[in-house]
């Protein structure tokens, strides 16, 4: 892949570029591909563009039948209860 990366100057608030720097360094990125994270970010969420949430797929078991109906209230708390 070639493409062309340009350089430009930013006017950014003094505290805001020291939270930038701090967090750059913990993330241990440079600075230039954090602020390139944001934008990219910014402007996807601005253009609408989401990632689909990875599908949660829990593991299933078979247990066998119920012991108890679970819809039958008296009979489930006897059961809890050891009766």
């Amino acid at each position: 892949m070639n493409y062309h990366m340009g350089r430009t100057t930013l006017v950014i608030d003094d505290q805001r570029l020291v939270d930038l720097k701090r967090l750059a360094a913990a993330r241990r990125q440079t600075l230039s591909s954090l602020v390139d994270e944001f934008l990219r970010e910014g402007l996807h969420k601005e253009a609408g563009v989401r990632a689909k949430p990875a599908k949660l797929v829990l593991p299933t078991r078979h247990m066998g039948r119920p012991r108890v109906d679970v819809a039958d209230r008296d009979k489930l708390y006897d059961f809890m209860e050891g009766r």
